[in-house]
């Protein structure tokens, strides 16, 4: 990936946003289980930072995804995991299928102001009997004239108590699962939207996370998202750039633990010498950080193919398997070496370990990610290529 003095640009913009107007406040808005979407993303939208890679004529930069990239990485610098997943969700996750396939009718209304930072937007595809499989979900929007009326709901969903709006995947129609589901723009302020509960996590706390049910929900079919009933095809295609983003935006902040992890054992003593003047722990820190800059490596070659409009399927599930493994193993060898000051919740390394595991569930499963591997190695039971 070769950054240009363009990328190095608003690379530093974003740094010193993140430095004077997120990390100062990370520790109280974790204390308060949220963050203040509105007022954050109002922010960021004014000096273009949610729509990097969007369209020109719905606010967007028009630029190319490596710019989309470059912005993912950066955002691990923030001090916890919450907050950079809820920009994540608005730049990566909730808008590419709307900027790619949407009208310019429905764009006008729900992607510029998300790219301005006026509208939080949240995705809502997994539910309580459909997470990773998503061919299974159940919420229906039924055609009634020029109206879908939707019931159902959705379950683990980022933003979902601050959004005003969710890229809802559902079913339009009775035909195969994989061709009768279609994304929907449904505003959450519309009647028979109801946000259940905030959920209570074990990570990820300076983020809000909704169970969300729609009763008789109506919206206008203009509301969907491309050609009905392309909503999963659209929603794998969307995939792609939500599991990239997962897996970059571990970059810097593994990167962090590990020097942090340096600074904390060089000063603690134990028998006689500093926890980091023992082999196996300076040994172990070293060998996880070739393992972040190998992953860096897989981040880069993929987005790159993104760039040239190749298929990224195979490249971005092996980098978001390869994150979700990778923050479990280094936060947890890392919090070992702080000992007990590593079980407290006082210190970076143990929000670290409670918010990189996420990495492993969220946009797919690891099992999810290694099935789409081995369907395209030809090594499933009735796969082709398999015995």
């Amino acid at each position: 990936m070769l950054f240009t003095a363009d990328h190095d640009d608003i690379r530093r913009s974003l740094q010193k946003f993140i430095a004077n107007e997120i990390n100062p406040h990370v520790d109280d808005w974790e204390k308060a289980d949220i963050f203040p979407a509105h007022e954050l993303f109002k922010k960021m939208g004014s000096l273009g930072f949610l729509g990097l890679n969007k369209p020109v004529e719905f606010g967007g930069s028009g630029l190319d995804y490596s710019y989309a990239l470059m912005m993912a990485e950066e955002l691990g610098a923030i001090t916890c995991g919450g907050v950079p997943m809820a920009i994540g969700v608005q730049t990566d996750m909730a808008t590419p299928a709307l900027a790619r396939f949407g009208s310019d009718e429905v764009r006008r209304e729900f992607l510029a102001p998300s790219v301005s930072g006026d509208f939080v937007a949240c995705i809502g595809v997994s539910e309580p009997g459909a997470g990773s499989d998503v061919a299974s979900i159940k919420t229906q929007a039924r055609s009634d004239g020029d109206d879908y009326v939707i019931t159902g709901g959705k379950m683990w969903i980022t933003n979902g108590t601050q959004a005003d709006w969710i890229c809802l995947l559902a079913n339009t129609g009775d035909g195969p699962v994989h061709r009768n589901k279609s994304l929907i723009c449904v505003p959450m302020k519309a009647k028979g939207v109801t946000v259940a509960r905030k959920l209570d996590k074990m990570g990820m706390r300076s983020s809000d996370t909704a169970q969300i049910f729609f009763d008789n929900v109506r919206v206008p079919k203009r509301n969907r998202i491309g050609e009905e009933g392309k909503g999963f095809t659209y929603q794998m295609i969307q995939f792609q750039e939500e599991r990239l983003w997962g897996a970059a935006a571990c970059l810097k902040a593994h990167e962090y633990i590990i020097d942090q992890t340096i600074e904390y054992t060089r000063n603690r003593k134990a028998f006689g010498q500093s926890i980091l003047d023992n082999q196996v722990v300076h040994f172990k820190l070293a060998e996880m950080q070739t393992e972040v800059e190998l992953l860096r490596a897989l981040i880069y070659r993929a987005a790159e193919q993104l760039v040239a409009g190749e298929d990224v399927t195979k490249l971005a599930t092996m980098a978001k398997l390869k994150a979700g493994r990778l923050g479990r193993e280094l936060t947890d060898a890392c919090l070992q070496y702080w000992g007990g000051m590593g079980f407290t919740n006082e210190t970076p390394v143990s929000r670290a370990y409670r918010d990189s595991r996420l990495t492993s569930i969220g946009g797919g499963a690891d099992e999810v990610m290694l099935m789409v591997l081995c369907k395209m190695m030809g090594t499933l039971p009735g796969s082709k290529g398999s015995s």
